[in-house]
């Protein structure tokens, strides 16, 4: 994810090739994969799915797992649930204990003992560089991307720029404060941790919070879509890499897995990420812009490139290219590559202008918090 440097995707495109925001709907990729079959396939036993406990994560690997039952029903679809790291320490602000695999390790784990066939993570939760033996195997279509504001009841009916000086936000996330302190200076923006159930009680019953942001996919997701009461757009806090985004990560060398989830891919999805995830990358802290942690230091630009590619057979070494740790057989390889090298000339870009003295600068203020 991108923090604490800190970084956003104004990421997407549109058919003409405009910055959206989100990603529009995919290309039919073509036949769905055979269902998998074979001396060491899955065909005949349960395939099981690992997912984190909180609600919201079950609520989206059913939703994948809903979609796998379709798509070959002669399966049976097992779902293991287990807690992680990030579920298991709320005392302390992400920045603090590092982001990457805190939600994402025991599940891996299971992956790599095959305690599991495939895990269903939020893409925005996956480090850039994946840990050996592992892919993402799909990338769903995203749901909308845009961060969202939800307020203390008593503020109900305005926004940020309504609430009265000094009023607190609540936010567990170093991008979108160190975003928003730079559009809204006079507001004050505090730690806030727990799942979405936890995070919305503490605002409702205290008076600690005047708002909370909070991404607007989870929100929907969980059928809280009236609590938004305000989405903000790129022009005030660029989304997290990945976000809206569901990922299924596998075992790399597990060809039956891979083709079966493969199904799930949408493909202008996939290549908005590749795009976002190859500028993260890059500058190991991502975002469309690179903001100081007081927001008062920024660098923003914009780049496009063209991905409308045919698919091909490929057939051969390059079925299991990785392009920022996603493997997109259904998608065009050079469509893929096009948007790795997009979002790695975006990050050169920001480079080039000074983005690594900003983040060098936000991460050492970061470590004396």
């Amino acid at each position: 994810m991108a923090e604490p440097g800190t970084g956003a995707a104004g990421g997407g495109r549109d058919r003409a090739g405009n910055g959206t925001g989100s990603g529009g709907a995919g290309d039919d990729p073509g036949a769905d994969p055979p269902l998998p079959q074979g001396e060491n396939g899955v065909e005949g036993r349960a395939v099981r799915v690992g997912t984190r406990r909180s609600q919201l994560a079950r609520i989206q690997t059913d939703s994948v797992v809903t979609i796998l039952r379709e798509l070959y029903p002669d399966l049976h679809f097992e779902i293991v649930a287990m807690s992680t790291t990030g579920d298991k320490i709320l005392d302390t602000a992400l920045s603090k204990i590092g982001e990457k695999s805190l939600f994402t390790k025991e599940l891996e784990n299971a992956l790599e003992k095959n305690e599991v066939d495939l895990v269903v993570h939020s893409l925005k939760d996956l480090p850039t560089s994946l840990p050996p033996g592992f892919t993402i195997g799909a990338v769903c279509k995203r749901e909308n991307p845009l961060d969202a504001v939800v307020f203390h009841p008593k503020n109900c009916g305005k926004t940020l720029s309504l609430l009265p000086e000094k009023s607190v936000i609540g936010t567990s996330s170093l991008r979108r404060a160190a975003q928003l302190k730079k559009k809204f200076p006079q507001l004050q923006f505090r730690d806030i941790r727990g799942n979405l159930n936890t995070r919305l009680k503490k605002l409702d019953e205290k008076e600690d919070f005047s708002a909370i942001i909070l991404a607007a996919a989870g929100l929907k997701r969980m059928g809280w879509e009236d609590r938004i009461g305000q989405l903000l757009g790129p022009e005030d806090c660029l989304y997290a890499v990945g976000q809206g985004a569901l990922a299924v990560e596998v075992r790399a060398k597990d060809q039956e897995i891979l083709n079966m989830v493969s199904a799930l891919h949408d493909t202008d999805t996939v290549l908005c990420c590749i795009a976002e995830r190859a500028f993260m990358k890059r500058l190991l802290y991502l975002t469309g812009a690179v903001y100081s942690l007081d927001g008062s230091d920024s660098l923003k630009e914009t780049m496009q490139t063209s991905v409308n590619y045919p698919h091909q057979n490929e057939d051969g070494p390059n079925d299991d290219v990785q392009h920022v740790g996603i493997t997109a057989k259904s998608v065009p390889n050079q469509a893929q590559e096009a948007a790795e090298n997009l979002g790695v000339e975006l990050a050169n870009l920001l480079l080039s202008k000074g983005a690594k003295h900003i983040l060098s600068v936000a991460r050492q203020l970061n470590d004396t918090r």
